[in-house]
């Protein structure tokens, strides 16, 4: 097994892997997808599991941490350990109206207004897998519905220039804004690894505003889990 600096394996890593922010979430969704869920890693709190889903193949869900750095050094070492397939299952803040809380947005490419994607070669947008985005948005369509299109990655979360509430300025054409999904994406394409994107809407930021009820984005994130487990199957 090769060596990894962060990502101390203590079970076997599937090649197919979910890719939750919070190592809360990772739980939440092993506890719910998995059969005898095992724990991968919690070495520096990113907590990722490792079981049978119910399709009877395995599946990692591998925490990330928050922001393009973090993501990136543990789909790095993920890949060197043997993931094939990639899922970022995460939240984000809708930019646009028509839009509710817990609504599913599938990432069709990030624009890269982060550094770590930058600093990785990205340069504007990065596409996501479209084989793999294929089957997410199907997925979706079977489990409710969702909507498909760019999404914005950033490396702010608290913006003191005020543009997260600026749709205008800050979209660019995107629904949402998140801090991942363009490292997500484009460590996959340097590295030939199929990576995708579904998102829970978490806030609104466009013409409404609102942030949503623990208890929803409880039953929103189990909700992107089981879309991204359909479209890898």
């Amino acid at each position: 097994m090769t060596a990894t600096l962060h990502v101390h394996p203590t079970a076997p890593l599937a090649e197919r892997v979910l890719l939750p922010g919070d190592p809360g979430r990772a739980l939440l969704l092993a506890q719910s997808l998995l059969r005898e869920p095992r724990m991968f890693n919690h070495n520096r709190g990113l907590w990722g599991y490792t079981g049978t889903a119910p399709d009877g193949a395995p599946l990692t869900i591998q925490s990330t941490g928050m922001g393009g750095p973090s993501a990136a050094i543990v789909i790095e070492e993920l890949i060197r350990l043997g993931a094939r397939r990639l899922v970022r299952v995460g939240t984000c803040g809708a930019l646009v109206g028509g839009v509710a809380l817990g609504d599913v947005i599938v990432a069709r490419e990030a624009i890269s207004a982060d550094g770590a994607s930058r600093a990785l070669g990205a340069d504007g947008r990065v596409a996501a897998d479209p084989q793999l985005t294929a089957a997410l948005e199907a997925a979706a369509a079977a489990d409710g519905g969702a909507r498909a299109g760019a999404v914005y990655t950033t490396d702010l979360f608290y913006d003191p220039a005020g543009r997260h509430a600026d749709p205008a300025e800050t979209a660019d054409g995107a629904l949402a804004i998140e801090m991942e999904a363009a490292t997500v994406l484009q460590l996959g394409a340097l590295r030939g690894v199929p990576a995708g994107c579904v998102l829970a809407v978490s806030d609104l930021l466009g013409p409404q505003r609102g942030r949503i009820a623990p208890e929803a984005m409880e039953q929103a994130a189990l909700r992107i889990g089981r879309i991204a487990l359909a479209a890898l199957r």
